[in-house]
């Protein structure tokens, strides 16, 4: 299991067995490298830990752990583990900081515990398989770990299939492989193993969940937020840059990138080195902004030029990675990013994720607020807004009842059904035999675990926000755009707008800092204006998705055109074929918007087929060239 992780951590490997167990680590080695070696242990051997992640405040809380009596034999973040447990048991999970997928043992309480932090930067998937020689708990940082256990057969899970069209994302706990599971961001499991003979149980509980003040019960903000906000951000980055390695950081020349560069510079008094994708496609080209950045910096920036088809070539290699179907196209050039930075030298980068989620950054919380007031005397009008402009777009829609179960679900108007809504009606445009029963039947948000009784009493933007946090935010950005594109090269990413400290500020605030009338992050520019020049603190968010033509792929015979084949299409039954091939013949005459809805979802297609062929079945011979792109060596041995 932990061979077919090794990207995860190339530089050491480490066991530990007692009578029913066995834990495994791969160690990507960035604090204390020569004495990291994982398991570890306390210091009578009866509790030990493995982690993957960093606890940016380890000094602070070695030394305190220290004042207590207790004995350390590394200086790494990992060792905290079991002598917290010690201490707090299940309650230091609430008190860590950072970013972690941890398993802890107790030996003498015969107990396992499996925790993951409170956003869900670092992954962690579990198993209960029954075999002839017993039931068995498997959890590993990735799939492929459970898959090349021998006792998980990979198979379909159409819900989570259903997932990716609905969310355009993976927010758990629901996976794409039957019978496997994520474990949900600031959730742990507790495994009792129970005597000898005895059958075991599993519980899994919350330890942190997003949460916002009463509607009216928000923090005033003014020129004292401002001071916070930057005092908070600085003790964020500083945390994230420790590190016995050095540190680069991703530039898109945006606010938010911008900004994490420029306190790095103002903390170490040089600009770490910033790395810029340079998309040669109309409007892509990051460089110009970045380059302003980095001038006024005095960063060392590294360009990386790719092209659009570089994208599409490294599909295959996306799919492995995050192990689910991914249609947006930047999640591709993240990863070829990743491998750049992993190229020369570098193990970790700091990056801007995270403020568009806490401060409203995206532009469908506008359009929302727009109907807001409609929305607030009981009109649905956000729900009337999706399905006449899916009309005008020629989208079917989800039946009437459905759409009302849904808003009903959410507490009312919410941004993201307002992109959601839009954008996975597109479903009933090419569900086929083994999909089409979800249809206005089954939905989604329910196995989210959403607390709406709780959010129905916040401000309208906070529930909005509330959303994004637990589904685009794990489920994408932190996923198949983070930790997934970088860890597939050996790269952590680390981000400092999701630091604990930072995000309990921000969303107790007054919503109006973050969405001001229509300008979004309105804090965070703010702030922004005392490291960085105006412009460049009030420069418009830019949306990074790359196109690609579908039809250009399927009519010109492009190596992912085999995928969209009638024999391809009718083996896997997630689609309808006539269906399918109806869209691909109109897509000629078809321009502007109409156009873009239906690529996206024909994109969708296309990467659930690939995702099927590389980890569930093959699609035949005129596929056979996906497994030199797509499956690294010891993979193929699976």
């Amino acid at each position: 299991m932990t061979d077919a992780i090794v990207h995860r951590g190339p530089d050491a490997e480490g066991f530990f067995e007692a009578p029913g167990l066995c834990l495994g680590s791969r160690r990507l080695s960035i604090i204390d490298l020569d004495h990291g070696t994982q398991p570890v242990a306390n210091e009578t051997q009866s509790v030990h830990a493995v982690f993957n992640g960093e606890l940016f405040d380890y000094p602070e809380r070695r030394r305190q752990l220290q004042q207590r009596g207790h004995r350390f034999r590394s200086h790494g973040d990992t060792d905290l583990l079991p002598h917290l447990w010690e201490d707090h048991q299940e309650g230091m999970f609430s008190t860590l900081r950072g970013q972690f997928a941890a398993a802890i043992y107790d030996d003498e309480a015969r107990r396992v515990l499996l925790a993951r932090d409170r956003f869900g930067i670092c992954p962690l998937f579990w198993t209960v398989q029954r075999t002839p020689k017993g039931t068995f708990v498997l959890f590993a940082s990735e799939i492929k770990a459970l898959l090349s256990s021998g006792m998980v057969t990979a198979r379909p899970d159409i819900k989570g299939i259903d997932h990716t069209f609905t969310f355009l994302a993976l927010p758990g706990p629901v996976t794409c492989f039957e019978g496997i599971s994520i474990l949900k961001p600031g959730h742990f499991l507790s495994i009792d193993l129970g005597a000898k003979g005895a059958a075991a149980s599993i519980n899994e509980k919350a330890y942190w969940e997003i949460d916002f003040p009463d509607r009216g019960r928000e923090e005033p903000c003014g020129e004292p937020a401002i001071k916070r906000y930057e005092e908070l951000f600085h003790q964020s980055v500083e945390r994230r840059l420790r590190a016995d390695v050095p540190v680069v950081s991703y530039l898109s020349g945006g606010i938010d990138s911008s900004y994490v560069l420029a306190t790095a510079t103002k903390l170490r008094g040089k600009a770490p080195p910033a790395f810029t994708l340079q998309i040669n496609a109309s409007g892509l080209d990051e460089t110009p902004k970045a380059k302003e950045v980095t001038d006024v910096l005095g960063a060392a920036p590294t360009i990386i030029p790719i092209d659009t088809n570089d994208i599409l070539e490294a599909y295959p290699q996306l799919i492995r990675a995050a192990e689910c179907p991914v249609s947006d196209t930047s999640c591709s050039a993240l990863l070829l990013l990743a491998r750049e930075v992993h190229q020369q030298g570098y193990k970790v980068a700091l990056t801007g994720e995270g403020a568009d989620e806490t401060l409203a950054g995206y532009p469908w919380f506008k359009i929302n607020r727009l109907m807001a007031p409609a929305d607030a005397l009981g009109f649905k009008v956000s729900n009337t807004y999706r399905r006449v402009v899916n009309s005008i777009f020629q989208v079917p829609n989800n039946s009437v009842a459905y759409d009302r179960r849904v808003y009903d679900m959410l507490g009312g108007s919410n941004a993201w059904l307002d992109l959601y809504g839009m954008v996975s009606a597109g479903k009933n445009r090419v569900y086929g035999p083994r999909l089409e029963p979800l249809l206005n039947q089954y939905i989604a948000y329910e196995d989210l675990g959403l607390d709406m009784d709780k959010a129905k009493n916040w401000h309208p933007l906070n529930r909005s926000l509330y959303l994004g946090q637990r589904t685009y935010l794990p489920g994408l950005l932190l996923s198949n755009a983070g930790d997934r594109v970088a860890m597939n090269s050996s790269v952590e990413t680390r981000y400092p707008f999701l630091d604990e400290d930072l995000t309990d500020y921000v969303q107790g605030l007054d919503p109006s800092w973050k969405l001001r009338r229509f300008q979004d992050k309105y804090l965070l520019r703010k702030a922004a204006e005392r490291s960085l020049p105006k412009n460049i603190a009030w420069r418009p968010k830019a949306l990074f998705r790359t196109p690609w033509d579908v039809l250009d792929q399927y009519d010109s015979g492009g190596y992912l055109a085999p995928l969209l084949s009638r024999e391809a299409l009718d083996e896997t039954g997630y689609f309808d074929t006539k269906m399918i091939h109806a869209h691909l013949s109109r897509l000629p005459a078809m321009k502007g918007i109409k156009r873009t809805l239906l690529e996206q979802v024909l994109s969708a297609v296309v990467m659930t087929q690939l995702w099927h062929h590389i980890y569930i079945g093959d699609l035949g011979a005129p596929v056979e060239r996906f497994k030199a792109r797509s499956l690294s060596p010891e993979f193929q041995m699976m």
